[in-house]
């Protein structure tokens, strides 16, 4: 999943990359309003993080061009302020949710899955295709009785491919919500990465459930049925 964080206060910023990108999301930063605003409608966001006070434009206008502009992935907004009439401004603008300053990584993390499972009726914390299961919270991966070890980015992957079975994902989607925008568009680093996958996932004597979609890409899929 990818995220955008509208931070203007640097070690803020810097703590937030740090905790998503450890929690497996790909994470894009801005350092004002507007350069959040220009990223949020320039790139597919699958969550935003932003901070109410910023220079050049405020969270709470951000967030209202947001919506206006029929762009509805959830948002999550931070202050400083702990106004009633405050909360109330970021809700109404179009905001899901609202959280204090100072606070918990752990908390923010929760209600960042809690507004992406909102966004995503039918998600849970636990996503299963076949014998594979995946536990978000846990951030673990297992297949049948064995425990996988994946980096943050491996998981994210699979948890993209899993969110979509058994339809197909393709090299563009998996680019726009795997990796943030510093990602080099030459490198064959998609491939790469499901090579990853399936040595891990696909081992030996087990069917295959990573599979190439020629022209579209890749899709994550149970085994055919037997009788």
């Amino acid at each position: 999943m990818r995220v955008l964080v509208a931070e203007d206060e640097p070690k803020v910023a810097s703590h937030l990359q740090q905790g998503l990108a450890e929690a497996g999301y790909a994470v894009d930063v801005a350092a004002d309003g507007a350069e959040a605003l220009w990223l949020a409608t320039t790139h597919p966001y699958d969550a935003m993080v932003c901070d109410v006070m910023m220079p050049a434009l405020d969270g709470v206008s951000v967030v209202r061009q947001l919506r206006r502009r029929q762009l509805t992935f959830p948002v999550i907004m931070l202050t400083a302020r702990h106004g009633l009439e405050d909360r109330v401004a970021g809700l109404d603008a179009g905001a899901d949710d609202y959280l204090a300053k100072p606070f918990s990584m752990i908390e923010l993390l929760a209600r960042l899955r809690a507004v992406l499972r909102r966004q995503r009726p039918e998600a849970n914390d636990r996503m299963r295709v076949a014998d594979l299961e995946l536990d978000l919270i846990a951030h673990t991966v297992r297949r049948g009785d064995q425990t996988l070890s994946l980096t943050n980015r491996e998981f994210a992957l699979l948890e993209l491919l899993m969110t979509a079975s058994p339809k197909p994902v393709s090299k563009t989607a998996i680019i726009e919500h795997v990796w943030d925008q510093h990602f080099d568009s030459g490198t064959n680093v998609v491939n790469v990465y499901i090579n990853y996958l399936r040595t891990k996932v696909d081992r030996d004597g087990l069917p295959p459930l990573i599979h190439t979609v020629r022209g579209v890409g890749f899709a994550l899929r149970p085994p055919p049925a037997t009788d």
